[in-house]
């Protein structure tokens, strides 16, 4: 959608005094020509052509412009999927990432999603959490914030939710999602992103990641946690029980669980995809796990959000008062040489 509107480059208070003194000038020049018409020599044309100049200034000094309203963009051919474990033992504190302070496994995974974001610019992303189960929460977008946003709005899920880590839990999620983004847009390139702690301590057999292959271009299986492991928080409702320090209690020894970063299992399921595991610590951080097969392609797609282009059109207004300047030029000269 087009439109018309005023930009002005002075501002609006500037432009508004110079525009309205302008104006100001334009009524001088008829009244002035009405009261002493018949007292000077000054023409009918005389007069237009003065007046016609100070409103075109006028115009020019508050910036007319055209906006331009699209909900098209060029986005890169890239589309990122990125998954991050949510169950209670990501709330363990014994991550860290680009510094050696300890934070939280899930801490750590939202920084490396905010850096999964920024490393992959004007490209597409989609977003997945699985605990108990896997959920699809961000569809295909080209909106890097809403990511982030999400990012910053996961909490670690409720221990009484839990039922055993598996880490094979958002793989028919998964399948699902990258097959869908593979059919809309066969010609992009698929990354995916697997970020959590590799325990499994469900009793069932884990399922390979094999099948996610043919949907992806690369994959990076992203460990955040220590092999010296530690204390599982007792949550509830993904907060602490009681505002103390309560334990997740292992019942095979009566003493608070401890929960170890397993990179063996992490670096098989980075196999399976094809792709690459990386322990995200004080010293590795995602920029070591960028791909190289990222597209550099651009396509245009459909966005939920508008975008606007303000483009200033003073040329037309412009063009018109240069030739009204050269008529008051050559007038001016015409009158001089007559009285010559």
């Amino acid at each position: 959608m087009n439109g018309f509107t005023f930009a002005p480059a002075l501002g609006w208070l500037a432009a508004g005094c110079v525009a309205a003194l302008l104006l100001a000038f334009a009524v001088a020049e008829v009244v002035v020509h009405v009261r002493r018409h018949g007292a000077t020599d000054e023409t009918v044309a005389a007069c237009v052509r003065r007046t016609l100049t100070c409103l075109l200034a006028a115009v020019m000094v508050l910036t007319p412009a055209t906006v331009s309203t699209t909900t098209s963009r060029a986005i890169r051919g890239t589309d990122v999927m990125v998954a991050v474990d949510v169950t209670g033992s990501m709330a363990v504190k014994d991550a860290e990432y680009g510094s050696q302070t300890a934070i939280s496994r899930l801490d750590a995974a939202k920084r490396i999603v905010q850096d999964v974001t920024a490393a992959y610019p004007d490209s597409s992303y989609a977003a997945l959490r699985f605990g108990a189960s896997g959920t699809l929460d961000l569809p295909l977008t080209p909106d890097s914030s809403a990511v982030q946003t999400w990012a910053d709005a996961l909490a670690p899920e409720a221990t009484t939710t839990s039922a055993g880590s598996s880490l094979d839990t958002p793989l028919d999620q998964l399948m699902l999602s990258l097959k869908s983004i593979r059919d809309q847009h066969p010609d992009d390139t698929v990354i995916l992103y697997l970020i959590t702690d590799g325990e499994q301590t469900s009793t069932t057999t884990r399922r390979s990641y094999s099948v996610l292959r043919r949907y992806v271009d690369d994959a990076f299986a992203i460990g955040v946690g220590s092999a010296k492991g530690g204390n599982v928080p007792d949550l509830s409702g993904g907060t602490q029980s009681d505002g103390t320090e309560s334990w997740v209690i292992d019942p095979t020894t009566g003493k608070p669980g401890v929960s170890k970063l397993d990179e063996q299992t992490l670096k098989a399921i980075a196999d399976e995809m094809g792709g690459a595991y990386l322990h995200a610590d004080a010293t590795h951080t995602v920029a070591q796990a960028v791909s190289s097969k990222a597209s550099g392609q651009w396509r245009l797609a459909e966005t939920p959000k508008r975008r606007t282009r303000t483009i200033p059109l003073v040329w037309p207004f412009a063009t018109a008062t240069l030739l009204l300047l050269t008529w008051e030029l050559g007038a001016w000269i015409a009158t001089s040489r007559r009285m010559l």
